[in-house]
This record gives structure tokens, sequence and C-alpha cells, in this order.
């Protein structure tokens, strides 16, 4: 990316620079990465050889892995290098390049989640037309269209904060180059970017959201009509599941990019972002997948696979 700036690199000042907490933190934020690492791409390889999980649900939960896993990797190693070698210093493309894929790769989770509860709507709401109404088809324009408009969505915000003159300080004061810490450093005039900031990512959360929200409102409907308590259960598990990511996911979205300007960069600004950028996808395989008696019964198979090739009894 052309610099038009004096400044050539930044420095992250990250989540604290107390020096006892380095280590402890590097140690749990390692655990955090290995085990998304581990469970999202556990989720993928698992659906790719278990025929029987290639259904819409689980096209789009090894899609929503597939994303989680891309965007944590995009921000805790460097994060992890931080606290463990003091490694703070991001050269301007480099930070360019993390603020894109990051922005991409967070639009895209927003618009799968609203996928799949447009697809739990069809499975609960119109059982009998599931198969007609989810099909390949739709399942890849609505997986190919969350990655198409997640990755325009960044080129936006990407020109926006890069086209800004950055002649000042280049402390960043976050633990990876989001839009609104960058923004702050510039020395141009901002307000223009700011609001495009606020708008656009009001239109891509509000949007998602109301679609999540119609969806479940007739998924409810539809279960409080149930007379079999087997179904009743099922669908209210399948909502429990997922609402508890969407609130966890867009609460913590709001309260960080929906907020004035002056409000951000804040010690509880921090550990909302850690939510989203690490916790959300450690804990997204646990609260879609692993919960799931169909998952459960591919991941016993796949056990019981790998102890008759290495020779062990079942």
């Amino acid at each position: 990316m052309e610099n038009n700036s004096e400044v050539t690199e930044f420095i992250l000042l990250g989540l604290t620079n107390v020096p006892e907490l380095q280590v402890p933190l590097f140690i749990m934020f390692t655990l955090i990465y290995f085990i998304s690492v581990i469970g999202n791409l556990g989720i993928i390889i698992l659906i790719l050889m278990d025929f029987r999980l290639h259904t819409p649900m689980y096209f789009f939960l090894s899609n929503l892995s597939l994303v989680d896993f891309c965007y944590s990797t995009t921000v805790t190693p460097k994060v992890m290098a931080g606290f463990i070698i003091g490694d703070k210093v991001i050269s301007y493309n480099a930070c360019a390049a993390q603020m894109f894929f990051f922005v991409a790769l967070a639009t895209v989770e927003n618009f799968l989640l609203a996928s799949m509860a447009y697809d739990r709507y069809a499975a609960v709401c119109k059982p009998l037309h599931y198969t007609t109404t989810m099909t390949t088809g739709v399942c890849a324009r609505l997986a190919i269209g969350s990655y198409v408009f997640g990755f325009l969505n960044a080129s936006v915000h990407i020109r926006d904060t890069f086209s800004l003159s950055f002649c000042m300080s280049n402390l960043v004061h976050h633990f990876f180059c989001d839009v609104p810490a960058v923004m702050a450093l510039s020395c141009s005039d901002k307000h223009i970017g700011e609001l495009i900031l606020v708008f656009v990512a009001s239109f891509n959360i509000f949007f998602a959201l109301l679609v999540i929200l119609i969806s479940y409102l007739f998924i409810f409907v539809t279960i409080l009509k149930m007379h079999s308590a087997e179904g009743y259960q099922k669908a209210l598990s399948t909502c429990a599941s997922h609402l508890t990511t969407v609130s966890i996911f867009y609460g913590t979205i709001i309260f960080t990019y929906l907020q004035p300007s002056s409000s951000h960069f804040t010690d509880t600004d921090k550990t909302a972002s850690v939510f989203y950028t690490m916790v959300i996808p450690m804990l997204n395989p646990l609260v879609y997948s692993l919960r799931n008696k169909e998952v459960k019964n591919a991941v016993k198979k796949v056990v019981e696979k790998a102890k008759l090739s290495l020779g062990f009894p079942c």
C-alpha cells in the first residue's frame, strides 16, 4: 500500500505493560489459540470426512470454523510475540494487511451467523420444505455473498483509514491494528472517515441482527406450538447454542464500534476486543458443534478408526 505519511511503522501498546503479567498472559493466550486452532481445524476435517455431516447446517459451520481460525490467526500470534519477546513494532504495510483481513473475516462471520439463523428457521419452521429451501445453490450463494461483502467492506475501511496522513504519534493504543485505534493517530481531518466507519458498521451489524431476530421470532413461535416434548427440547437447545454466541459476538462488537471515538481504547474496550478476536473463535466449535450429538458420533467414529489402524482394540 502506498504510504503518503511520515510514519513508516506503528507500535502496538498491547493489553498491559506490567512485567509480572507478560508470561501469564502469554501462557493464557497460547492456550486459547491452541484450543481455537485444534477445535476449528478439527471441525472442518470432521465435516469433510463424515458424509453424514454434509448438510447445510454443517456447511455453514465449516465456513464459520475456517473464518474463526483465519481471523484469530490474523491477530493472536502478534499479540503472543509482544508478550514473550516484546516485539510490538508492526510495519505500515503489515498493519494495513492485518486490519484488512481482520475486518474482512469479522464481517464474513457477521453474515455467516445470519445465514445460520435463516438455516435454523428453515429447519424448524418449514421442515417439510427444508431440502428444497436450503439447496446446495442457496447455501453456496449465501456463503459466497458473505465472503464478497466482507472483503468489499474491508476495502472501504482500508481506503478510508490509510488515505489519511500519519505525521505525529505512531503509538497504537491497542493490541492489534483495529480501525478506530489507527484512525485516531491521524493528523488529517478524520470526521468523514469516522462517520463512514459508524455507518457501515451499523448497517452490517443491524442488518444481520434483523435477519437473526426475525428468524428466531418465527422459530420461537413454532416451538411454542410444538406438542412433542422431544422436539421442543431439541429446537430450544439449537436456539440456545446459537443465541449464546450471537449475544457474545454482537454484544462486544456493538460495545467496541458503535460508541463515540473519545470513548475508545480504554482497558474495558481492549478486554471486549479480546472476546471477539480470541475467545469467540475458541468457543464456537464447543458451542455449535461439540455439544451436538451428530458431531459427537462422528468424533467417536474417527477415534475408533484411528484405534483400529494403530492396532488397538476398540
